[in-house]
């Protein structure tokens, strides 16, 4: 059958302090989740380090401001982790 063994995953990039705490640039995961599971997934996999960046960080969903940590996050999609910036 078309599209089996397609593997649907998101891409999981960490910018400035996030990927400080992570101890990487980007990742990937299996798709089929919303943010907020995301989220303790990646506190679990990277220790609380990430896990408080994860607090105040902003999270861009394919570009756009994800504001709705419920709503699903669709497959292939590329979720940016931007902490809060100092400077101006």
């Amino acid at each position: 059958m078309v599209g089996e063994g397609v593997r649907k995953v998101i891409t999981v990039r960490f910018f400035a302090g996030a990927r400080a705490a992570a101890g990487v640039t980007e990742e990937q995961l299996p798709a089929g989740q919303d943010l907020t599971q995301l989220i303790k997934e990646l506190g679990a996999a990277h220790g609380d380090a990430l896990s408080r960046v994860l607090l105040s960080a902003s999270f861009l969903v394919d570009g756009l401001a994800w504001h709705d940590r419920r709503a699903p996050l669709p497959s292939g999609a590329t979720v940016d982790v931007l902490p809060p910036f100092a400077g101006g």
